[in-house]
C-alpha cells in the first residue's frame, strides 16, 4: 500500500501515538494456548504435537502453556486434561456443555472467543485439520486478529515477543515468515506431522480451569442429524506411515510407477508421489506429499525421481532418514537428503527391491 506525500509527512507522529497505545493494550496478553481437538472420545495427534511446540514457545516467553478443551461433560474429556498436562501443558481450560458434544462452528467459535477475551493469551495454536481450519478462521475473524495458516516453523522474536510463523507461499516455491505485531492473540495453524510428537511425562501436574458455558440449543442454527464415519478410516494413513516410497516425474511414465509399488510392498511401506505425478493421473491425490498434499514424518522416506522443489520438501523434510534417487547430481533433493544415489531410478529400484527381498528372507530363515 502506498501513501501520498502529505500522509508520509504525518506518519511519524501518528505512528508514534498508535504504537504507544497498542503496546499498553497488548501488555495484558500473556501465555501460549493450544486448542486440543477432541471428537467422540478421541484427541487428534496434532494437538499433542502442538503442545510440544507450544512448550518451547512458552519457555522462550517465560509464560505458561495452556491446553483448551471443548466438549460435552464426560470422564473421558477430563482424562484428556491430564493427558494435555503430561504432554507439557501447565493448565487446561475446560468448557463442557451438551451443545459442544459434536463440532459445530457457531458454538465452538462463541466459547473459544469468550475464553480468549477473558484470559487473554498472546498466542493461540490450532491444528490445520478440517476442524481446526474451520474454527481458526472464524475465531480470528471474530477477534479481529491475524492468522497464519499451514505453518512449518514457529519461533519467538525476543525483541518484541512476536510469533514469527513461517509457511510456504507462491505454490510452495518460497517460504515466507509472517508476524502479527499489533494484534493479539497471534494465531497460527500447523499441519499434522510437521512438529515432532513430544514424550509424555506422567509425573507432570497442573491445574484445570473450568469455564461456564451459557449457550442454549435453540440459538444454534446448525443441527447434527447423523454422524457418518469416514469409510476410509480403516485404511493406512500416509501422514502416519513409518516408511514411504515416493515417486516423481523422473519415473518417466505411469507404467514405471509399478516399481515404486513393488519396493513399497516388500518394505511394508506406503506409496507417495510428487505433485506432477498426481496431476498426470498416475496415482490418486490422496498419495500426494507436499505443501498442497500430505505432510509426512516417517522413519524412512525413499524419493525416486523427485527433484526436491520447496513445494515437496516442506511435506517430507522432517523424515528421520531420507534416501534420494535421481539422475541429476545437482537436484535440490541431494542438499537435504541423508543418503543420495545418482542414477536411473528404473534400474536402481528393482535392485533395491531384490536386495530387500533377499535380506528379509535371510532374516526369516535365521528365526
Amino acid at each position: 500500500m502506498t501513501s501520498s506525500p502529505a500522509q508520509q509527512k504525518q506518519a511519524p507522529r501518528a505512528a508514534g501515538r498508535r504504537v504507544m497505545k497498542l503496546d499498553e493494550r497488548l501488555a495484558g496478553y500473556k501465555g501460549v494456548w493450544v486448542f486440543v481437538e477432541y471428537e467422540r472420545g478421541q484427541v487428534h495427534p496434532v494437538s499433542w504435537e502442538l503442545l510440544g511446540e507450544g512448550r518451547k514457545l512458552a519457555d522462550a516467553l517465560n509464560v505458561e502453556l495452556a491446553a483448551v478443551l471443548l466438549g460435552s461433560p464426560s470422564d473421558a474429556i477430563r482424562d484428556c486434561c491430564d493427558q494435555a498436562i503430561h504432554f507439557g501443558a501447565d493448565l487446561c481450560y475446560l468448557a463442557c456443555h451438551p451443545t459442544l458434544k459434536d463440532y459445530r462452528n457457531a458454538p465452538y467459535t462463541t466459547v473459544l472467543t469468550e475464553l480468549v477475551n477473558r484470559y487473554c493469551p498472546e498466542i493461540l495454536l490450532l491444528g490445520a485439520t478440517t476442524l481446526g481450519r474451520d474454527l481458526a478462521g472464524s475465531v480470528a475473524t471474530t477477534l479481529k486478529t491475524g492468522l497464519t495458516a499451514d505453518c512449518t516453523g514457529l519461533v519467538i522474536d525476543p525483541e518484541n515477543r512476536g510469533l514469527a510463523a513461517t509457511r510456504p507461499t507462491f505454490g510452495g516455491s518460497l517460504l515466507c515468515t509472517i508476524v502479527t505485531l499489533n494484534y493479539r492473540p497471534q494465531m497460527a495453524t500447523v499441519r499434522p506431522r510437521v512438529m515432532a510428537m513430544p514424550v509424555a511425562d506422567a509425573t507432570r501436574t497442573g491445574r484445570v480451569v473450568e469455564h461456564p458455558v451459557a449457550i442454549v440449543e435453540e440459538s444454534i442454527a446448525t443441527k447434527i442429524l447423523e454422524f457418518i464415519p469416514d469409510d476410509r478410516v480403516a485404511e493406512a494413513q500416509l501422514p502416519f506411515a513409518d516408511i514411504i516410497v515416493s515417486g516423481g516425474r523422473g519415473m518417466k511414465r505411469q507404467d514405471n510407477f509399478r516399481l515404486i509399488h513393488d519396493l513399497a510392498r516388500v518394505l511394508g511401506a506406503e506409496v507417495g508421489a510428487s505433485r506432477p505425478v498426481i496431476q498426470a493421473g498416475w496415482v490418486g491425490p490422496e498419495r500426494q506429499v507436499g505443501q498442497s498434499g500430505k505432510t509426512v514424518r516417517p522413519r524412512l522416506y525413499i524419493a525416486a525421481g523427485i527433484s526436491g522443489a520447496v513445494q515437496h520438501r516442506v511435506g517430507m523434510d522432517k523424515s528421520d532418514v531420507i534416501v534420494a534417487i535421481n539422475e541429476d547430481a545437482n537436484a535440490p533433493i541431494f542438499d537435504f537428503a541423508h543418503y543420495g544415489i545418482v542414477g536411473n531410478a528404473m534400474t536402481i529400484l528393482p535392485a533395491l527391491t531384490q536386495a530387500f527381498t533377499e535380506h528379509l528372507k535371510a532374516r526369516k530363515r535365521a528365526g
